[in-house]
């Protein structure tokens, strides 16, 4: 998978999001990946839940991987913070 084909989850809106995971499957891509950490995670979710029942029912949840990466903040301490990768699939 390149990094083309995925999409970050950060601040923005849902449909943002949701329509960038359409942008690249409509471009033939068959393959995206949605990544977030943190509280981002259930906007993760929902935008896969999104895109699968609203725009692209033939889509298919083929992978999620969770995990946990260890950040500095910015007074140095580290911190860890949850991860999840979720591969849809045509």
């Amino acid at each position: 998978m390149t990094k083309n084909n995925a999409v970050y989850v950060g601040k923005k809106n849902v449909m943002s999001y949701v329509l960038a995971v359409v942008t690249i499957f409509n471009k033939g891509e068959g393959e995206v990946q949605i990544m977030s950490r943190g509280r981002s995670i259930s906007k993760a979710v929902d935008i896969a839940e999104i895109t699968r029942n609203r725009f692209l029912p033939e889509v298919k949840v083929s992978d999620i991987k969770i995990g946990t990466e260890e950040m500095t903040t910015k007074e140095g301490t580290k911190t860890k913070v949850s991860t999840i990768e979720i591969t849809l699939k045509k």
